[in-house]
């Protein structure tokens, strides 16, 4: 408590009329500036050492010096969360409902850099990412007067997940049960249905 006197309180004033208890406050509050300093100087490594200058004297603004030169440049770390957002795609491999928490999650840091989305503006950006298997889910959407919200547009796309889900394995097992007939089945209803079978020639 005594070694970080200097950041806890501002640097004492001494004038004509202050008592040796003021006097022995300052020398107390110069004492920790100076081993503040020291600790910090020794903490850092040496190549940072020359970027504050040598007359910067208080423990305080030799930190405050030390920040400036490592401040983050704002506007291109915005630039870069949202290159990253229009450049986001739905591969398929986690589910939907993942994906959409995860571009929701990206643009929520934004808010820190002063640029806060509207949720009709994150509800237009996961559209924009989905693949095409999701067209019909994006016009029948167009086509509506209502915008959906976040949490919304999390429901439609998990529910259009799973009738994409089921309708492409129904069409696998369509496939799988052709393609286990014998050829002869597969003639006789080829005849069938061109009109050339037995039935027919009768």
């Amino acid at each position: 408590m005594v070694h970080n006197l200097a950041f806890r309180e501002d640097h004492p004033t001494i004038s004509d009329s202050s008592t040796d208890q003021d006097h022995s406050k300052l020398e107390r509050w110069e004492t920790s500036n100076r081993m503040c300093l020291m600790l910090i100087k020794h903490s850092i490594p040496s190549v940072f050492r020359g970027i504050v200058s040598d007359e910067v004297v208080l423990a305080k603004d030799y930190l405050v010096a030390l920040e400036k030169s490592f401040a983050k440049n704002n506007k291109d770390e915005t630039i870069t969360l949202l290159a990253d957002l229009v450049s986001m795609r739905y591969q398929g491999t986690d589910s939907i409902r993942e994906y959409i928490l995860k571009m929701s999650n990206t643009t929520s840091n934004t808010k820190a850099l002063g640029l806060s989305l509207a949720d009709d503006v994150i509800v237009c950006l996961v559209l924009i990412s989905l693949p095409g298997q999701f067209a019909h889910f994006k016009v029948s959407y167009n086509c509506q007067k209502e915008k959906w919200s976040l949490n919304e547009l999390i429901a439609q796309c998990v529910q259009e997940e799973e009738r994409l889900s089921k309708e492409k394995a129904e069409s696998a097992h369509v496939a799988t049960t052709s393609k286990g007939k014998s050829p002869k089945s597969r003639m006789k209803k080829r005849a069938a249905d061109s009109g050339h079978g037995p039935s027919q020639k009768k």
